[in-house]
């Protein structure tokens, strides 16, 4: 593993590098000071969602959802709790599909709730259906740093 990793605050969009040994140690924005670990999926739009995808050296797990899918609703709760569960190894995101249509568009997003996990910038696995927790982690697990 590397002695390093950067990682995109959450509050304010700011590239920290952190020493892989302090990532349990609950680190702090070096621009705005507050946790780069929140215990929850990060709400991405237009703006901030190359920077979120493209910065972070650990791999970023997307859930492309909408607010009156079904499915959707039934997943968020497992994808909360998988974010939790998984916070130092991966970063969560959630795009709501309604309101970034041209994201949904660029990724060809044809069904939802649909799960990208993208490293490096570039996208290396993707699932579509809803998942119960246990299932979620374990199509995770293998894309870990």
């Amino acid at each position: 593993m590397r002695e390093s990793l950067h990682l995109v605050c959450p509050h304010c969009d700011a590239v920290n590098r952190i020493a892989t040994t302090r990532l349990n140690d609950g680190p702090n924005c070096g621009q705005c000071k507050e946790a780069l670990f929140i215990g929850e999926p990060l709400a991405l739009n237009a703006s901030n969602f190359e920077r979120h995808i493209g910065r972070n050296d650990l791999p970023v797990v997307v859930d492309f959802w909408a607010a009156w899918c079904g499915p959707c609703q039934l997943m968020a709760p497992n994808f909360h709790q998988a974010a939790i569960d998984c916070e130092t190894q991966a970063r969560f995101a959630k795009i709501d599909t309604e309101q970034e249509q041209q994201l949904a568009g660029q990724f060809n997003i044809r069904s939802i709730p649909t799960l990208l996990i993208f490293k490096n910038g570039r996208e290396i696995a993707r699932q579509s259906g809803a998942l119960d927790l246990a299932s979620l982690k374990r199509w995770i697990k293998p894309h870990l740093s």
